[in-house]
């Protein structure tokens, strides 16, 4: 599916909206340029699971857990990751076991490492300044 978002707002929305389909063991996979919109809609996909805290992206923590009323969330940022051994130390693995729901930015950089089923968010510039371009789609084996 694509969508046009207008400002950030708009794609925290619907970042929330799309939270309505997530459970346990679902595993997001974003895409796109620095600065993009990915932490605006995984703000909103947190803010639709239920959770009222302050969400930010974990450029220097690599991953945020995130307690909600549909379950934990593990939000990582894997834009400094280089390697998959990198992954390997900081656990990344032991996250796809289906006990949460796992948002992962940069996730390009876990290549290989993905479950065989996962959601694809990928999120480009627009038009206008504030313009979005989100395209969501599943992959299957």
């Amino acid at each position: 599916m694509n969508y046009i978002t207008h400002s950030p707002e708009e794609t925290e929305a619907l970042g929330a909206q799309f939270a309505r389909s997530l459970h346990p063991g679902d595993v997001i996979a974003f895409s796109g340029d620095l600065g993009a919109g990915k932490t605006a809609f995984t703000r909103g996909v947190l803010h639709g699971l239920g959770y009222t805290g302050r969400v930010t992206s974990p450029t220097f923590a690599i991953a945020n857990e995130y307690d909600t009323p549909a379950g934990r969330v593990v939000h990582f940022d894997l834009y400094r990751i280089l390697d998959s051994n990198a992954l390997f130390e900081i656990g990344f693995d032991e996250y796809l076991n289906g006990s949460c729901i796992v948002l992962i930015e940069w996730s390009e950089n876990a290549a290989g490492l993905l479950p065989e089923q996962y959601t694809t968010v990928h999120i480009a510039y627009g038009a206008a300044e504030n313009d979005r371009t989100l395209t969501i789609q599943e992959v299957h084996p």
